[in-house]
C-alpha cells in the first residue's frame, strides 16, 4: 500500500485549506451549558463557496458535475473541515451521493447527482437507528406495494435531518434485506422532530408511518448499505483527526505562551510528554485512518472485509480524540473549563465524534467477531 497521496489528492487539500482559511471556530456553545443557544441551520454561505470550489463533488463521477475522485480524497477535506468545526453537511451528503451513484439506476443518479454536486440538493443518512445502540437498518421496514415501497419505524439522531432536501433511511426488508430508501423531508407520513445534541447542533428525530416511495427512489442492492455505513464510519475518523490535530495546535500555541516560573510551560517535561503522548496517539488515527480509506477506495482484497479495516480506524479514531481532547483541557488549566473560550466547543465535538456511528468499544466487539469468523490457518 502507498500512502503518497496524487496529485489530484494534493489539489482537492490545497482547495480545502484555502476555503477553510477563513472560517472561524466559534459557532455554537453547548445548548447544556447555554439554553436556548442553538444552531438553527448549517452554515449556507459556506456550502455555496465548497459547491463553487468542486469540493462537494468529491465523490461524483465528472459525467454527473463532480470531480470523480475517492473516499481518501473525501477525507482529506473533512479532516481540514474539523479543524475549524466547519458546520456543514459535507459528510453524510457526500456519502449518501456516493451510494447513489454506485448503486442508484440511471434516472436517480441523472436526477440526484449533478444537483449535490452544485449543492442545490443536500442529503442526509439516517444511521443511528431506534435508539443510536441497535443496527439502523433493522429501525425501519419496507415492504412492496406494487409500484413502490411502504417505509414504517422511526430513526434517531439524523444528522441534519431539519436541513436536509433527502434523508437516505436503511431500512429491512421481510426478508432480512437491507434497502436504502431516498425519503423526501416533507413527504406525506414523514415528521420531524427536535433534538438537540451536545455540540449545539439540530438533530433529528425522523419518523416514518406508511411512508410510500417509488420503487426508482429506492436502492435494493446488495451491500449497499454496509459500504454506506463503513464510508460514513471512515469519514468520522477523518472529522476526529482534522479535530484532534486542531485541538493540539491549540494546546501548542497555548503552553508555549503561558509561562511559569518565568519559563513557558511547554518546556516542563510533564507538560511536554503529555503532549508528544497525544501527538503519538494522532499519528495512530492517521495511519489507521488512511488504511481504512484506501480499503473503502479500492474494495481491495484481504484476510479480513473492509469492516475489519474501517473497525481498527474508529477504535483509534475514538480513543484519540477523546484523549486528545481530555489532555487539552488539562494543560489549558483554568482556560480548559471555561465555555467562552473555542476549546469547550472541540471538546463537546470530540465527545460526539468518540461515540458516532459507535464508541470504541462497539467496534471491539465488532472486529472480535470478525476475527473468529475469519481465523486465519
Amino acid at each position: 500500500m502507498d500512502f503518497t497521496f496524487t496529485e489530484e489528492q494534493q489539489a482537492v487539500v490545497e482547495a480545502a485549506k484555502a476555503l477553510f482559511v477563513d472560517v472561524a471556530p466559534d459557532g455554537v456553545p453547548s445548548p447544556a451549558l447555554t439554553p436556548g443557544a442553538v444552531a438553527e441551520d448549517f452554515d449556507r454561505a459556506l456550502w455555496s463557496r465548497l459547491a463553487e470550489s468542486d469540493l462537494l463533488g468529491v465523490l461524483i463521477d465528472p459525467e454527473h458535475g463532480g470531480v470523480g475522485l475517492d473516499a481518501i480524497a473525501l477525507c482529506l477535506v473533512l479532516r481540514e473541515s474539523a479543524k475549524v468545526l466547519a458546520r456543514v453537511p459535507l459528510l453524510e451528503s457526500s456519502a449518501a451521493a456516493s451510494a447513489v451513484q454506485a448503486h442508484g439506476g440511471d434516472e436517480l443518479r441523472r436526477r440526484i447527482l449533478p444537483a449535490a454536486a452544485r449543492g442545490e440538493l443536500v442529503l442526509t443518512v439516517a444511521a443511528n437507528g431506534r435508539t443510536g445502540h441497535d443496527p439502523a437498518e433493522l429501525a425501519v421496514t419496507a415492504q412492496r406495494d406494487g409500484g413502490s415501497w411502504v417505509l414504517d419505524g422511526l430513526q434517531t439522531g439524523v444528522p441534519w435531518a431539519l436541513d436536509a432536501d433527502l434523508v437516505v433511511v436503511p431500512a429491512h426488508t421481510p426478508e432480512g434485506r437491507a434497502v436504502l430508501a431516498l425519503v423526501p423531508r416533507g413527504h406525506e407520513g414523514v415528521t420531524v422532530a427536535e433534538q438537540i445534541s451536545t455540540t449545539g447542533e439540530r438533530l433529528g428525530q425522523l419518523r416514518l408511518t406508511a411512508v410510500h416511495i417509488a420503487a426508482t427512489d429506492v436502492i435494493d442492492a446488495d451491500g449497499a448499505w454496509d459500504r454506506l455505513r463503513d464510508l460514513l464510519a471512515t469519514g468520522t475518523c477523518a472529522l476526529a483527526l482534522g479535530l484532534g490535530e486542531g485541538v493540539l495546535g491549540m494546546t501548542s500555541e497555548y503552553t508555549g505562551k503561558r509561562e511559569q516560573f518565568g519559563h513557558p510551560v511547554a518546556t516542563f517535561q510533564a507538560v511536554a510528554m503529555q503532549a508528544a503522548d497525544r501527538y503519538i496517539d494522532l499519528r495512530a488515527m492517521e495511519v489507521t485512518l488512511w488504511q481504512a480509506a484506501w480499503r473503502v477506495s479500492t474494495g481491495a482484497d484481504g484476510a479480513l472485509p473492509t469492516t475489519g479495516d474501517v473497525a481498527v480506524a474508529k477504535i483509534w479514531a475514538s480513543e484519540g480524540v477523546r484523549r486528545v481532547a481530555q489532555t487539552a483541557q488539562h494543560l489549558h488549566g483554568g482556560f480548559g473549563a471555561d465555555t467562552d473560550y473555542p476549546l469547550h466547543r472541540y471538546h463537546a465535538w470530540a465527545k460526539q465524534l468518540e461515540l458516532s456511528l459507535g464508541p470504541a468499544a462497539a467496534h471491539e466487539e465488532a472486529l472480535g467477531d470478525l476475527l473468529a469468523a475469519h481465523a486465519l490457518g
